[in-house]
């Protein structure tokens, strides 16, 4: 990611993102594409180096189907406790996912609830209904596997306009058993485009005492176009040869727990 390689306004986009990031306890960072593995440790590298916290990453391995291949990473300041790496290989329904969850058990011990496993997903459009609903057999694995009850799904689902119809929640397990709370909308707006207002991006927890410390309605979307006066281009990086576009740069808030006077965000 050499600067002589960007103009000057997709490379102020690109230095923006160490803000963006140290908003979070956690950050999970979707579609990365770079098969040189430059982008993480350049980024952690920005990162730390104007963050009062020690930040570290974890990342997954290239998954995909074919030459299509992306990665999951998650920059935290918190412990990872253990991954996983989910095998979609149930009997009968193999290969369910475009990019098969990089499950991670987290401990973080400033917030109420110390022991908590993110799942992430992108799913393929065409596939959202199918893939959400396979996130409930993930679920059942991790929690074997793990003997763990709290859980947070998010990423890009694509859960909504084309991609998933009213008519077709009914058949998501993820969403019609009531202890798992969906905390960002059907009607919230997570893309970056001004031309599209979908809520392709989620939140999901489960676990009641996840679900207790949270402050209902307390997710938001930060729109750091506004924040830090970007423009269209400059967000959805499109326009980029070198590096190839590597993630969605999307930051969901989220308020978990109150310690203390102040407030650790997830």
């Amino acid at each position: 990611a050499r600067r002589k390689t960007l103009n000057n306004s997709l490379y102020k986009a690109f230095l923006f993102a160490p803000q963006i990031i140290s908003r979070c306890d956690i950050m999970l960072l979707m579609e990365i594409k770079d098969n040189r593995n430059r982008i993480c440790p350049f980024l952690l590298e920005k990162l730390n180096g104007r963050s009062e916290r020690a930040y570290s990453y974890v990342v997954s391995n290239r998954l995909g189907r074919r030459h299509y291949k992306e990665q999951y990473a998650f920059f935290y300041s918190v412990c990872v406790k253990q991954v996983y790496q989910y095998p979609d290989l149930q009997p009968g329904d193999e290969d369910a996912f475009s990019r098969e969850p990089f499950v991670v058990l987290f401990n973080s011990p400033r917030t109420a609830v110390m022991e908590f496993v993110i799942i992430p997903i992108h799913t393929m459009p065409e596939m959202a209904v199918r893939e959400i609903d396979e996130l409930y057999d993930v679920f059942l694995d991790v929690k074997l596997r793990w003997n763990t009850k709290n859980f947070v799904f998010m990423g890009d689902f694509n859960a909504g306009c084309d991609y998933v119809a009213k008519k077709q929640w009914k058949n998501i397990r993820l969403r019609n058993q009531t202890d798992f709370v969906w905390i960002i909308d059907d009607k919230s707006d997570t893309t970056v485009k001004s031309t599209t207002h979908c809520p392709y991006d989620r939140i999901v927890l489960h676990g009641e005492t996840l679900i207790n410390t949270i402050t209902l309605g307390s997710a938001n979307i930060f729109d750091f176009q506004s924040a830090f006066s970007m423009t269209e281009e400059q967000v959805c990086f499109e326009a980029l040869v070198i590096p190839q576009p590597f993630w969605e740069l999307k930051c969901i808030s989220l308020k978990v727990a109150k310690f203390g006077d102040s407030w650790s965000k997830q």
